[in-house]
C-alpha cells in the first residue's frame, strides 16, 4: 500500500484522540492489550499489518454476507483500515503456531454508564473459519473486558446469518436492535460478565 506511511502518521493523532475518549477518570483500560491463547494471539494493529490483513481480506467469500461486500477490493478495505487505525482499539488475529495473521477485530464504544463496551468489526480468513478460533478470539477478548465493565455487546447486521451464528456459539444473547457505529440498524447481541463466570465492575 503505497499510501500507508501517510495513513498512519494521519491516524497516529486519531488514535490518541480516541485513546483519550475511551479512557473516562479512574477507569484503567488497555484498549489495545497483546492477548495470547493456545490457538490465537491478538496484538495491537499496526500499520505494517496491511499488506497480511489484506491478503486475508481479499477473499470476497468473507464478506458475502456483510453490508460491504466490496471490502474485497482494496480501495474498500483501505478505509476500513485506516479507520481501524484511528479508532484506536483494534487488533491483529495471528495464528500461535505460525505466526502468520489471519483477522482481525476492534473494541470500540465504551459506555461508562451502561458499563458496556463493543466488540466487532471481525473477520478471519476462511482457513480459520469452524469456531475454535473465533471462540478463542472472543474469549481472550471478553476475558480483558471484564476486568472494566459488566457487559459486552456485539452489533450484527440482520442479514449476515454467519455472524449471528458465530455470536450466539459464544453465549450472545439477541436483546432488540439499534444502530451501528455506521447507522446501519442491527441486531444486539449481549454476553455478561456473570454468565461470563467473572465479576466485572460496578
Amino acid at each position: 500500500m503505497p499510501a500507508i506511511a501517510e495513513l498512519n502518521r494521519r491516524a497516529a493523532d486519531q488514535r490518541s484522540s480516541a485513546a483519550r475518549c475511551h479512557r473516562e477518570p479512574g477507569v484503567s483500560f488497555d484498549w489495545q492489550p497483546l492477548l495470547k491463547g493456545d490457538l490465537v494471539e491478538l496484538w495491537p494493529l499496526r500499520s505494517e499489518h496491511y499488506d497480511d490483513l489484506y491478503a486475508v481480506a481479499a477473499d470476497p467469500l468473507i464478506w458475502e454476507q456483510h453490508p460491504d461486500k466490496r471490502r474485497h477490493e482494496e480501495e474498500s478495505f483501505q478505509l476500513f483500515f485506516r479507520e481501524a487505525l484511528a479508532s484506536g482499539g483494534a487488533l491483529t488475529a495471528i495464528d500461535a503456531r505460525t505466526q502468520l495473521v489471519i483477522g482481525s477485530s476492534r473494541f470500540h464504544g465504551y459506555d461508562k454508564e451502561r458499563s458496556e463496551v463493543e466488540i466487532g468489526w471481525t473477520f478471519l480468513a476462511r482457513s480459520h473459519w469452524g469456531g475454535i478460533y473465533n471462540a478463542q478470539m472472543k474469549h481472550l477478548m471478553l476475558q480483558h473486558a471484564f476486568r472494566v465493565v459488566n457487559g459486552v455487546v456485539f452489533l450484527v447486521d440482520p442479514r449476515n446469518l454467519r455472524s449471528q451464528r458465530a455470536v450466539e456459539q459464544i453465549g450472545g444473547v439477541r436483546e432488540g436492535s439499534r444502530p451501528d457505529a455506521g447507522g446501519i440498524d442491527s441486531y444486539v447481541y449481549r454476553i455478561t460478565a456473570s454468565e461470563f463466570g467473572q465479576p466485572g465492575r460496578s
